[in-house]
């Protein structure tokens, strides 16, 4: 993460972890906290306490470990990790730069989304391109995605531990961003455990779902510019239901 590569595990034949944005946006937190510009809110640093604790997670000990077992442990692993940065993120009550380094955090471990449990209900949540083929199972780049962890442990350590009590929140300002996406958008709803509901985001003038649109986000607010003219906010959608079909930014 640190080198600057923009991919992880591009050779081992499977697919490569998106890290553009997690080697940006963990780069920057580096360096604001470095230089106490970023003095995290309480929210920040709840929500890098509770990624904290996925990131150093110990595996389960077995007494009768086998290989599958141990592999289905890494991976469940990663994708209790990937979850719980979900979570804050589309939660709402964390600060812009914090809200930028948890999408990032949940880009680079798309790949156990659905791996080794995927969520439950047709309607759940699909982003990315699956890993894998139609030939044979997912398989995610466990190697490539531990290889991150050690990063991330000090990064989110150090944010977790930045604001001691009394200590006056300051938070950096975040550019925001604006790109042009082609597709659909769909708005996720849980109303109960193993329960899903989705509905696909339409312009609210012309109706029109498939785009092009021009997404517009300061990382508080993101906003929904139809090919018609008209742009929209109100459409509900959680952060993550529009990161997470971008390309890596």
């Amino acid at each position: 993460m640190t080198s600057g590569h923009q991919t992880y595990g591009a050779g081992s034949g499977r697919q490569p972890l998106q890290t553009r944005a997690l080697t940006r946006e963990a780069g920057r937190a580096r360096q604001l906290l470095a230089a106490g510009e970023w003095r995290p809110a309480a929210a920040d640093s709840e929500a890098a306490a509770r990624v904290l604790a996925r990131l150093t997670a110990p595996l389960p000990t077995r007494q009768a470990a086998t290989t599958r077992t141990l592999a289905t442990d890494r991976d469940r692993r990663l994708q209790r990790l990937l979850r719980t940065t979900l979570h804050h993120l589309d939660a709402g009550a964390v600060s812009p730069p914090a809200a930028a380094l948890l999408a990032a955090v949940a880009r680079a471990f798309l790949p156990w989304h659905t791996a080794p449990n995927p969520p439950r209900a047709a309607a759940a949540p699909r982003y990315g391109t699956p890993v894998g083929t139609a030939d044979g199972p997912a398989v995610p780049p466990t190697e490539a995605g531990e290889a991150l962890l050690p990063d991330l442990i000090a990064l989110f350590a150090a944010l977790a531990s930045a604001s001691p009590p009394g200590t006056v929140p300051l938070t950096p300002p975040v550019e925001p961003w604006q790109v042009q996406y082609t597709g659909r958008f769909r708005r996720y709803g849980r109303p109960a455990f193993g329960v899903w509901t989705a509905e696909t985001i339409g312009c609210p003038a012309c109706e029109g779902k498939a785009g092009p649109w021009t997404v517009t986000c300061d990382w508080r607010l993101i906003s929904l510019g139809c090919q018609c003219g008209a742009v929209t906010h109100k459409h509900g959608l959680a952060l993550s239901e529009v990161w997470l079909l971008l390309p890596d930014l």
